[in-house]
């Protein structure tokens, strides 16, 4: 539990610095949802007995006491320090004491007590509650009245907790990186083997760079054009960039990849990186539908204004449903779709439709796609792939460095190349040293079986 809780701060410290538009919600159930049924049934049930208290002769306040008091606590809570005035004459106005004595005689002004904290609720409120507010104060009921009141005020206490954040977040920026380090190490003290599937996650980088090309060549007359020692600084650099993005390329085929991320240094950004790897899945599939589309049906259509951000647009819905929708479905759709969609542009051009023979090439090609092992998918997927590497080295989010034949994805492209860079990038920040003592040790073998050739 201790755990779980530091987490739990290290996640919303975390949340507020990377994502900016962080903020609290009200949780809204769906209208005819179990949920929805419970709370407005359960709702009804407590305000029903309110009702039923106060008609009765004498009314009984019991009940309503207890309400105020909660109100009372409420508006004392979204003070700020130095409002003492404002919170001597809440004490003073909402006694819990005075108000027992006039319920006792039956002297309590219930409709004068609202009005005071109507008043005083539209003093503290930010100006987007202000309209609300002014509806309550028509309000005859009293019942329904304090019901909308306390609606009101959770919305309040709201704004304050998000206005809070908003102050927060400068302070939070400037020590993130220190504080986040700070209690991932404190975590690891009680969790000693806490980076165990880290070490694999690198390892695993590790051997295919190994395998691979990515090696960056020694620029020195003796040794050019030979990969550098992967102990070097600047293999280790693409080291740290291939690692992370295995992360987003391996999302959802490498069980050990969710391991390290709900375990681990990717815990709390692992529904951010599902939702880039579902973005960069989805862009692919409509930079690769709409090549084959104007390398099928001609330049012509593409080039006219308006066109290709539209046939966009009608990918982009259709693939709204993914990944819950098989692909071979959908790139059914979207190649029923954009046959419909071309003759439609080509008739305003003032050009004849498709051929019989030009549409049955299309969907075919379209439907295609689906295969894994598709020259045009992996052609795009792969430029996709060059270009965020990139985004991982500095100035690498350049629309210079996207080949012609992602123009169409650009805007997009370079927006998840943006939140893709700046997330690896704090991570970086915070965890570079753990990555750096490991990757120091699974190179270790490799200095020494260099060292014993020497000496043989």
């Amino acid at each position: 539990m201790e755990t779980a809780n530091e987490v739990s701060k290290m996640t919303i410290a975390h949340e507020i610095v990377v994502n900016h538009d962080f903020k609290l919600q009200e949780v809204n159930f769906l209208p005819n949802s179990l949920e929805s049924r419970v709370k407005e049934t359960l709702h009804k049930a407590f305000w029903d007995i309110l009702r039923e208290q106060l008609s009765k002769t004498p009314p009984d306040y019991s009940h309503a006491i207890k309400l105020l008091q909660e109100i009372k606590e409420t508006l004392l809570s979204l003070l700020l320090p130095r409002q003492h005035r404002l919170q001597s004459q809440i004490e003073e106005t909402l006694d819990m004491e005075l108000i027992k004595q006039e319920a006792e005689h039956g002297a309590l002004d219930i409709p004068n007590l609202t009005a005071y904290i109507l008043g005083t609720m539209a003093m503290l409120c930010a100006p987007v509650r202000d309209e609300e507010i002014q509806r309550l104060r028509v309000m005859a009921d009293p019942v329904h009245l304090l019901r909308e009141i306390f609606r009101v005020l959770n919305l309040m206490k709201m704004d304050m907790v998000n206005f809070t954040i908003q102050s927060l977040r400068p302070h939070l920026q400037e020590h993130s990186v220190e504080y986040e380090r700070k209690k991932f190490q404190e975590l690891l003290k009680k969790l000693p083997g806490g980076l165990t599937c880290t070490t694999e996650w690198l390892r695993k980088a590790a051997a295919e760079i190994s395998t691979s090309d990515l090696l960056p060549s020694s620029s020195t007359s003796e040794t050019k054009g030979s990969s550098v020692p992967p102990s070097s600084p600047a293999a280790r650099e693409v080291f740290s960039v291939h690692t992370y993005f295995l992360l987003l390329q391996n999302l959802h085929s490498n069980p050990m990849v969710y391991t390290v991320i709900s375990l681990q240094t990717m815990l709390m950004d692992k529904a951010r990186l599902d939702a880039l790897q579902m973005k960069v899945n989805q862009l692919a599939i409509i930079a690769a539908v709409l090549l084959v589309s104007s390398s099928t049906c001609g330049s012509g259509v593409f080039s006219s204004p308006g066109c290709g951000d539209r046939l966009k647009r009608v990918i982009k819905a259709l693939l709204e449903g993914l990944p819950d929708t098989r692909l071979e479905d959908v790139l059914m759709d979207i190649s029923n779709q954009m046959h419909e969609e071309v003759n439609s542009i080509l008739l305003q051009l003032g050009y004849p439709v498709l051929s019989t023979d030009k549409a049955a090439s299309l969907k075919g090609q379209l439907t295609s796609l689906a295969e894994k092992d598709n020259a045009v998918r992996i052609l795009i997927e792969q430029w996709i792939q060059t270009y965020l590497r990139l985004c991982l080295y500095p100035g690498g989010q350049n629309a210079k460095n996207l080949p012609q034949g992602l123009a169409p994805i650009q805007e997009e492209l370079l927006e998840v190349g943006q939140r893709f860079g700046s997330l690896i990038h704090h991570n970086r920040q915070v965890f570079g040293p753990y990555y750096s003592g490991i990757l120091k040790k699974l190179l270790l073998p490799e200095r020494k079986s260099e060292a014993g050739s020497d000496s043989h």
